[in-house]
């Protein structure tokens, strides 16, 4: 596993929420849910994405938006049409004086819009993602990205009116699918976060999938320089060139990252969370984590009920 599978293995999605519209102009919608991450993928017509701090962005049939959140932004026809629709938390969709709309715009199956024959179809997903995991890959994204969204886009656009069996699995893949496409075409002509160009290479790459694979096993840099087939000192030197930080400190980062996200499950133990990542004890994992994170494992996993 890499950074870029993490952000979608474990909060990958599941049951998340899809949406096709059917828009006839003028509309516009100002999105307030607050999803950390929406994929909006423009299946006929135009659109313009506008967050309140930016400049208004295009959006062209076949092209895809990732969209960070949790700050407002607005979708619309033209960037000078004003917000008929606002999407809340759980997306409650209202008049902009707060009068419930869903039921009046209801189109059919995961279909929604002010006309069944509108030009404008837009297909949107959102991600509820939670945890250090998520948070630590969110923050190395710009806040919307816009890149070609290929033929998943037809897939996605013909799966998400079915009522099947096993349709919301189905719809969940491609959505993931469609993320991970945007992303890897927007990382390989912008600037990449470090961790992501560091997967490229050979040597480093290397070792960075093996720390993220197996966090519990007792690491050294001798021992990951032996795996890959190199020198102690050359794997620590290009490791930190490449990636900003030394082997053992990116573990380290690494486990505690894993470590908060575990100790939000139920019946997790900080033993047996320390076990999962690569500690010997419970105290030694607590000392770690609250050295990194201010405070305890129980404090953390209290603030996280």
């Amino acid at each position: 596993m890499d950074q870029l599978a993490a952000l979608l293995d474990g909060p990958r999605a599941r049951g998340a929420f899809l949406l096709r519209s059917i828009l006839r102009p003028p509309w516009s919608l100002r999105i307030q849910d607050e999803a950390p991450l929406s994929v909006i993928a423009q299946v006929r017509g135009e659109s313009w994405i506008m967050f309140d701090d930016a400049e208004p962005v295009h959006l062209a049939p076949g092209q895809v938006a990732i969209a960070r959140g949790p700050e407002p932004y607005t979708v619309a026809d033209e960037p000078g049409t004003r917000p008929q629709v606002v999407i809340h938390p759980g997306q409650h969709c209202t008049t902009i004086d707060g009068e419930a709309l869903y039921a009046s715009l209801d189109l059919g199956i995961r279909t929604w819009g002010n006309s069944t024959d509108g030009d404008t179809v837009l297909l949107t997903g959102t991600y509820n993602l939670e945890g250090e995991v998520s948070r630590r890959l969110l923050e190395a994204l710009p806040q919307l990205i816009v890149e070609p969204g290929g033929p998943i886009i037809g897939l996605l656009g013909a799966e998400i009116v079915k009522d099947e069996p096993g349709q919301e699995a189905v719809l969940d893949r491609l959505l993931d699918l469609l993320l991970i496409a945007v992303l890897r075409a927007h990382f390989a002509t912008h600037e990449a976060p470090a961790w992501y160009r560091a997967m490229s290479d050979p040597v480093v790459g290397k070792a960075m999938r093996m720390l993220h694979n197996n966090p519990a096993h007792p690491w050294t840099v001798a021992a990951l320089a032996a795996e890959v087939g190199v020198s102690r000192a050359a794997l620590a030197r290009r490791f930190t060139e490449l990636v900003g930080e030394p082997p053992m400190s990116f573990l380290t980062d690494w486990r505690l990252a894993l470590a908060a996200d575990l100790l939000r499950e139920p019946d997790a133990t900080i033993g047996s969370v320390a076990r999962k990542v690569g500690y010997g004890s419970p105290f030694a994992l607590s000392a770690a984590f609250k050295r990194v994170h201010g405070v305890s494992p129980q404090e953390h996993r209290a603030a996280a009920k």
